[in-house]
């Protein structure tokens, strides 16, 4: 694989770096240095989200893989993992993680002709907003044991059950919901998937605060809300076929290895400009041996990220699920090691969040908090290493 862009594509990087660099400007400081907590938790970063999605919907920005007829302009997945780069360098909001990220690419795949048309192109502008209705409290890594029931009746079906930690549900205008249509199956049978709108009646959203009171997960209840069958998508009990599609979108991109990146090189910056017993902290032999560890990583990681786009552009959307796998066990574990290297070199001052003796604004304490939950969301990292071995290494599975 050549790793060198043609000059078409460094000239595309070049065109989103400016435009990045230039909106970042506009960044509340509520967003603080993004992500999830930077989109969700207030009311100031969400509206300068949407903000960003509406420049990058009027670009055409959010849906350049896509066929033209649902708003895209057919372009190279090379491309899009250029433009995923560049964005989460800059940890620049926007593109919608899960109606962008997730569940337009399960509409290309299993969608029908009417609901592609329907749904892709306010996703493709930047104007609908997803959540993922996936965990439950007995199910989140174990998602096939899922127990909200949709049982049809005429032309809707009727929802019951319980959502958990349910990311953005508080600021989402739609949710992609799985629930089991056939109330005498077990495990991955008899699930379907549902496109659901979340102003419908019987919908509650209920937060689930952080321990400092930020905002950014939500229990979601449902009684007897009612979706039109229009709105199921793919096959009646075939949900979990476009769910497994779904995860591997999931844990592809490369955004969390060029995020990762940014935050090194403020860590190298850290390095070289504190001094400790009348040494920059950069002199020092263990620290430069944890910031090369890490660099290396970041390397590899990126190298995990091209080789997932290569499979997407040889077979299409559907690859080998072990490669993702593979892209999201490293990303995470990565975003722990860093948190932790960052925080050892610190000394106590890596405790530190909100004061003016925090080193980097404190990020590397909130990461250090937070980065541990990356190892379970998405499938925590123990499966994650039963599909590589079951899917990519064709070990035996357990009994």
């Amino acid at each position: 694989m050549d790793f060198q862009l043609t000059k078409e594509q460094q000239a595309l990087k070049e065109e989103f770096e400016d435009f990045f660099r230039e909106e970042m400007k506009n960044a509340p400081p509520e967003y603080g240095h993004g992500g999830l907590e930077g989109v969700y938790a207030t009311e100031e970063g969400f509206r300068f989200h949407k903000y960003m999605a509406k420049k990058l919907g009027e670009k055409g920005w959010l849906s350049r893989p896509w066929p033209k007829e649902y708003g895209g302009v057919e372009a190279p997945l090379m491309e899009q993992l250029i433009f995923n780069e560049v964005a989460a360098y800059h940890r620049a909001p926007g593109v919608d993680p899960f109606g962008i990220g997730m569940f337009a690419p399960t509409l290309l795949v299993g969608a029908n002709e009417e609901q592609k048309k329907r749904l892709l192109p306010p996703l493709a502008k930047g104007e609908t907003f997803y959540c993922q209705g996936w965990s439950e409290p007995d199910a989140g890594s174990d998602l096939a044991s899922l127990t909200t029931t949709a049982v049809k009746d005429g032309d809707h079906y009727v929802i019951n059950g319980q959502k958990t930690w349910t990311s953005g549900a508080h600021r989402a205008d739609h949710m992609f919901l799985l629930a089991r249509t056939d109330p005498d199956s077990t495990r991955s049978r008899g699930l379907s998937m549902f496109n659901l709108r979340m102003d419908y009646p019987g919908i509650e959203v209920s937060p689930i605060l952080y321990m400092d009171n930020k905002h950014l997960y939500n229990d979601v209840f449902f009684n007897n809300v009612r979706i039109p069958e229009y709105d199921r998508i793919g096959a009646e009990n075939d949900g979990w076929n476009l769910t497994r599609a779904t995860m591997n979108f999931e844990r592809s991109g490369a955004g969390v290895f060029a995020a990762a990146k940014t935050t090194l090189q403020e860590i190298i910056d850290y390095v070289k400009t504190t001094k400790r017993d009348g040494k920059f902290l950069s002199e020092n032999p263990i620290v430069r041996q944890k910031i090369a560890k890490l660099f290396i990583d970041t390397e590899v990681g990126q190298a995990l990220a091209y080789r997932i786009t290569w499979l997407q552009q040889q077979g299409g959307l559907i690859f080998a699920a072990s490669a993702a796998s593979e892209s999201k066990v490293f990303g995470t574990e990565l975003s722990q090691r860093m948190a932790n290297y960052a925080t050892e070199i610190m000394g106590l001052y890596g405790q530190l969040e909100e004061s003016q003796w925090a080193p980097m604004e404190g990020t590397m304490a909130t990461l250090y908090q937070f980065c541990t939950g990356m190892n379970i969301w998405a499938g925590s990292n123990e499966i994650q290493r039963n599909l590589i071995a079951w899917v990519g290494l064709n070990l035996p599975r357990f009994k």
